[in-house]
């Protein structure tokens, strides 16, 4: 059995660590293309406003993309700290995208971010902006590696358990790296980053017009801010369109409870609006919603690409429904105890010599295989992630989303014709949307990963299982030891970055 406060506090100091390591990465991703745009322009026209442009908003991109390698190194190492099973049972396979990210991409983009910010003026124009545009490229496919990782965790593919040392092994690299839920999750991650970007550069900017500063540049800044932060956002529908279709056919307890959905139906809406029944429990007669606004037969639309599907909702998933042959999470349980009770005896008969017993055994666990984690549950209802956390998080991610859409519109159009400074509600709302853009992206992530619970590894491995076996005070002091380091970081950010914004583009 495992210690439920350590599972916990580990489980804690993880999630302290990602929801840090992402305020710092999605601005990296995002404004390292933006400089590299603004560059661009800067060497086709010759500019000297647009350099000065450029290399404002490349000292706010440096000192993020610092901050933003700090947090992440830590994160890495809690992987062997923290969750040393985990890492010894899927190493081989979570482990090699890991690698190739650190060799690949990292020295890549660190490399070139030497020359892109102490190279002005000691290369070429070209040479310099062809720099940046590799720093740009570098940085968006170490997102790629690690959330290929993140993915597989979602959706394993590509694997085999070998019985002898009790360790899934990759099976074929390619299966784990075209993962359609890695993709997926890439794409609508890397979208997130360039839509916080295009905030923050926009409300920057919004803010300099405010202020009556800087207004010739701000302007120049805020049209691309703006022209990027629409094409993106848009890009985020469609990536979150797929990203939710792999959630449908891989995790529907997540689904259900992104939704609310306890009893399943064909033709399924989806919640626009809606207030969960905090008296709701599993199995019970209660109503699932205090109140709704319901768009008819989209969540069978968006989840199966089938307006006529069928959603499992979260009783069919605890209890089973036999006319749908979906399985009760009880027989679930009940099967993945015979494949840890087969894998036990095969074991013992292997080191008896017995081979016929063994083989026995082994033909035994071969037939329950996939329903190995499940073992390792004990309550048919531990399958179901927290409802209330991952509905309200889904649906104030989409809706701030669909907020984003509009402002980059609305900003443009103002800005295309010669009235954005003028439009002073709209710049004040510009400029506080930019945290709204990170809490966008931390709800995003929320869903994502307390949507999987209770699973590590999706159907497979529970987190109660893949944690180390240390001490909860060590746990403890080393997350609140985190947590002021993380935050002395953050404020040291905010500090620098403010002091910057002040100085302006001129006197950079």
């Amino acid at each position: 059995m495992h210690d439920v406060a350590l599972v916990d506090w580990s489980r804690a100091q993880f999630a302290l660590t990602a929801l840090y390591h992402f305020l710092f990465v999605p601005l990296t991703l995002g404004l390292s293309f933006i400089v590299a745009i603004m560059e661009t322009i800067y060497v086709k026209t010759g500019k000297e406003e647009w350099k000065k442009i450029t290399q404002f908003w490349m000292t706010l991109f440096a000192v993020n993309f610092a901050l933003g390698l700090a947090t992440g190194i830590i994160m890495e190492f809690e992987f062997g700290t923290n969750w040393s099973n985990y890492s010894w049972i899927v190493g081989d396979i979570f482990g090699a995208p890991l690698a190739v990210e650190g060799i690949m991409a990292f020295f890549m983009e660190s490399t070139f971010f030497a020359v892109m910010f102490f190279g002005w003026n000691k290369v070429s124009k070209k040479m310099h902006l062809l720099s940046t545009w590799l720093v740009a490229i570098g940085s968006n496919l170490s997102a790629l590696w690690i959330l290929v990782a993140n993915g597989w965790m979602q959706h394993p593919v590509g694997m085999v358990f070998n019985p002898d040392n009790a360790r899934f092994e990759m099976d074929s690299f390619w299966d784990v790296l075209f993962n359609p839920n890695a993709y997926s999750k890439f794409l609508h991650t890397v979208g997130s980053g360039y839509v916080i970007a295009s905030l923050f550069v926009v409300g920057i900017s919004a803010w300099y017009l405010l202020k009556g500063k800087e207004v010739v540049n701000a302007r120049k800044s805020l049209v691309v801010g703006a022209t990027f932060g629409l094409i993106t956002s848009i890009f985020l529908v469609l990536s979150g369109d797929e990203s939710a279709h792999e959630v449908a056919l891989h995790q529907p307890t997540k689904l259900a409870a992104m939704e609310g959905v306890y009893d399943g139906k064909s033709r399924e809406g989806i919640i626009a609006v809606g207030v969960l029944n905090p008296e709701k429990e599993i199995g019970d007669a209660n109503k699932e919603f205090l109140f709704k606004i319901e768009i008819p037969q989209m969540l069978s639309f968006l989840g199966f690409h089938d307006f006529n599907a069928f959603v499992p909702g979260i009783n069919d998933l605890v209890y089973g429904n036999e006319k749908m042959k979906i399985e009760s999470a009880a027989t679930k349980i009940e099967k993945g105890k015979k494949a840890i009770a087969a894998l036990k005896a095969y074991k013992e008969a292997k080191k008896r010599g017995e081979q016929e017993a063994a083989s026995s055994a082994l033909e035994t666990f071969k037939r329950y295989e996939k329903y190995f984690g499940y073992g390792y549950l004990e309550d048919p209802k531990e399958i179901i992630p927290p409802v209330a956390l991952n509905f309200y998080s889904f649906h104030m991610m989409v809706g701030l989303g669909t907020w984003f859409m509009l402002l980059f519109f609305l900003v443009l159009y103002y800005a295309m014709i010669g009235q954005i400074e003028r439009k002073k509600m709209l710049l004040r709302a510009a400029l506080f949307s930019i945290p709204l853009g990170y809490l966008a992206a931390e709800l995003g992530w929320i869903v994502a990963e307390s949507g999987r619970q209770p699973w590590a590894i999706q159907g497979m491995l529970p987190v109660g299982m893949a944690s180390s076996q240390i001490s909860v005070a060590a746990v403890q002091t080393t997350f609140w030891l985190f947590a002021v380091v993380f935050t002395v970081l953050l404020i040291a950010e905010i500090g620098i970055m403010t002091k910057q914004i002040k100085i302006g583009m001129e006197g950079h």
